[in-house]
């Protein structure tokens, strides 16, 4: 038997205690559904510490992650007001930070199915996701992710603009004004609407519907770069202007 609690309150003292652990897997026989449990177990002992949930966001979301990963669908997590990061980054506070440029939806009513996803959509936004995975040198098996929360740390984004389609977005990232990634949002299932659909089945198949005023990270539009101290990162995005973040 599989002792969620227990494994939910490993990862939740490695991320409070800014120290990286081996995978759960090497232990335990975790498999997704328990892996997810564990997952909403963790999630569970922040909202007892005051955090409330901001949204979603999606993993897995490229083909070759997909494949590398041996699965054939994405994976997801929840947000918290706490992970929010409106203008700085204490990356101190974070075993081994990565940030990654992301689509950003916001909820502007409660979706109650997949096939409501999109009508939903109150805006848009560029955005970015912090990923900080509690693993000892960023190495973990799918259930060891889905169970760290598919490695949350902190999100932000910029203005919001009306929804529209952002199917090839050019997104860029910079860290003191030199650019260290840059693709389209395209890469995200083809299109982060497909993404966002995902999201709402899968919250919804965990009891979970997608809320107003949340969130929705859509996922990463390129692959994620070690986040340094003392730096100055700029996300921006076609048509979407931008967001700034220091750490």
């Amino acid at each position: 038997m599989v002792d969620v609690h227990a494994l939910a309150e490993r990862l939740d003292d490695a991320a409070r205690e800014v120290r990286a652990i081996p995978r759960l897997t090497d232990e335990a026989p975790l498999d997704e559904a328990a892996a997810y449990a564990v997952q909403r177990a963790g999630i569970e002992l922040r909202r007892r510490r005051g955090e409330r949930l901001a949204g979603v966001k999606m993993g897995f979301t490229s083909r070759a992650k997909m494949v590398q990963m041996g699965v054939d669908d994405v994976i997801w997590g929840l947000l918290t007001d706490r992970m929010l990061a409106e203008s700085s980054v204490d990356v101190s506070g974070l075993i081994h930070p990565r940030i990654e440029p992301e689509i950003a939806y916001l909820i502007g009513r409660e979706v109650r199915s997949p096939a409501e996803a999109e009508s939903a959509v109150a805006g848009v936004a560029v955005g970015f996701e912090v990923l900080d995975s509690r693993y000892s040198d960023f190495k973990f098996t799918l259930p060891d992710v889905i169970a760290d929360n598919a490695s949350a740390a902190r999100f932000g984004f910029g203005a919001w603009h009306p929804p529209r389609d952002v199917s090839n977005v050019g997104l860029l990232v910079e860290i003191d004004g030199r650019p260290v990634q840059t693709g389209s949002s395209a890469a995200i299932l083809g299109d982060p609407a497909r993404s966002l659909r995902a999201a709402a089945r899968l919250a919804l198949g965990a009891g979970t519907p997608l809320e107003p005023g949340w969130i929705v990270l859509a996922g990463a539009a390129t692959a994620a770069v070690p986040l340094p101290k003392d730096a100055h990162v700029r996300v921006t995005g076609a048509g979407l202007g931008g967001v700034e973040v220091t750490t």
